[in-house]
Order: structure tokens, then sequence, then C-alpha cells
């Protein structure tokens, strides 16, 4: 069965679900999964709203134009994603493979609905593992003085590889707003439950300030180092006994696992990004549909 989803995010006002669900109808589509959220502090409605493509009355082309009509409000932000596109991730990693071990497993079980096509690294160490499993790898060198420069070469490969997704797996530079505003479909794992811990070694400031947890968080990247839109987040108890050690092998385990739901969950069109409104008062979040 291949569907259709709608993401909307625009100013909330009476009616909006009826209006949506009556354009699907009225074309003959069979709504299979519909949620919604009115943020009230923000007065901002969101919705997604998925259906079968079969017997819906117009073509795969047609739908964004025809939806366009329905002039919802003036500041309406949405897309339309079909089931049967399979999206192209780029990996980007340095040193650490659990997170890009991960990732490719799940893909090849079909938990993720997605190709690897390619995996890009500022160092050649995990070379041997991308070609283990048939997948093209690049070794660019990223240097102060080369940056922007070298981030062309990036950029230059997602374009070659018709990439949708980048997926950063323990890639330990930071994406400089030049490379983010010619491509912005990124997520990062963080190693710490943000906004606690921001930036490097998380861990060990956490072993120093003897917390009871740990966490991972999962978010959009945007010009700003860790603050982009949260998208998955979790936590693991630690205490006295364990070691920096200690901390850092637990939370592997838990950037796994946070990275691959959120992955999963923007790959499904899941994640809806809101907040940038003239009349928000918040900055970007995320509502995570179920």
């Amino acid at each position: 069965m291949t569907t259709a989803t709608l993401l909307i995010s625009c100013p909330d006002q009476k009616g909006l679900v009826a209006k949506i669900s009556d354009w699907v109808f009225s074309h003959g589509g069979n709504i299979l999964h519909a949620d919604q959220h009115a943020d009230g502090s923000a007065e901002l409605f969101l919705m997604r709203v998925e259906w079968e493509l079969d017997g819906f009355d117009l073509e795969r082309a047609e739908i964004a134009p025809n939806f366009a009509q329905l002039a919802i409000a003036d500041e309406a932000k949405w897309s339309i994603h079909f089931s049967d596109y399979v999206p192209r991730i780029a990996i980007f990693v340095s040193k650490q493979d659990h997170c890009l071990y991960d990732l490719i497993l799940r893909q090849r079980s079909q938990e993720l609905a997605a190709t690897i096509s390619v995996v890009i690294s500022n160092h050649p160490d995990l070379e041997k593992v991308a070609h283990n499993f048939g997948i093209n790898y690049h070794y660019i060198e990223i240097s102060r003085e080369h940056k922007l420069q070298q981030e062309k070469q990036q950029l230059a490969l997602l374009r070659q590889y018709q990439i949708d997704l980048v997926v950063l797996a323990k890639y330990m530079q930071v994406l400089s707003p030049e490379f983010l505003s010619e491509f912005s479909q990124v997520i990062n794992i963080h190693h710490s439950f943000l906004p606690a811990f921001a930036g490097a070694n998380p861990y060990h400031r956490a072993y120093k300030r003897g917390v009871k947890i740990i966490g991972a968080t999962a978010h959009y990247v945007t010009d700003e180092l860790d603050e982009g839109p949260i998208i998955e987040q979790d936590v693991i108890r630690v205490s006295h006994r364990d070691s920096v050690t200690d901390l850092i092998r637990k939370g592997k385990d838990l950037e796994r696992i946070v990275l691959a739901r959120a992955v999963r969950q923007h790959l499904q069109n899941r994640v809806l990004v809101y907040g940038a409104f003239a009349n928000s008062n918040l900055g970007l979040r995320t509502v995570v549909f179920d």
C-alpha cells in the first residue's frame, strides 16, 4: 500500500482539522492516520495526516498545487511525502564506530526505510567498516585553514549521491553556517541530555559533577552548537561506583538507540519543526507524532 503524508504547521484557527480531512475525502482518499497538536502558547496548529493513494483522484504531481489552493493560512508551512520514495542517507563519521555499525545493521534489517549511499569521514579509520558492507567511503581531511573548501568537497559528494539526509554519527566536527545554508537536513547525536553539558567532553564533566543520570540527545543541526530542535532523548542511571570509562560505555549504548529512533522518526515523516513564525515566542522545537 502506497500512502501520502502531509505535514503542516500554521497559525491556529477554527476548522482546520475538518478542512484538511474534507480535502482528502473530497478526492477519494482514505485516511489511515491523523494526529494534530495545538500549541496555545504560540497559537500554532500542527498536523500529520496519512492517506492511501489507491483511489485518490489526483496524480502525484497534482497533489501539492491542489492542496495549495486550500489557502489554509498565509503563514502555513507544509510538505507532502510518499511512502514508496526511498531516501538516500550519507553518514558522517570520525573515528568512533558504534553508531555507524548500528545504523548500517538496522538499515540492513529493514528497520530504517532508506539507502545508506555513502560514508564521509575526516579520518581514514572506518573505511574498512563501510567497504565490508559495500558502502562507498570518502575521506576528506578537515583543517581549520581550509575547512570551507573541504566542506565544498563534501557538498559535492552529497549532490553526486543525491543525498536526502545527513546523519552525524559521532562526527567530531562542527558544520559551518555555509554548509548548512546549502544542506540543512542534518541529524546529530550528542552525548548528553541537552541542554546539560553541551559542547565537548560531556562525560568527563558529568563525572566531575557527580551526576546520577546521563543521557543522549538527537537533534537537527543549526548554526548554534548543540542548540538545534530536539527529536529524541533518553537517560540511564549511573552511580558513584562508575568511572568516566563506565559513563562512556553506558552512554554509547544510549547514543545508538537515541540516534536510531530519531532517524527512523524522520524517515517516517513524523517530525515537524516549528517555532519560527513571526508571532511565535518560541525557539525552534519539534513535535514528534506517534
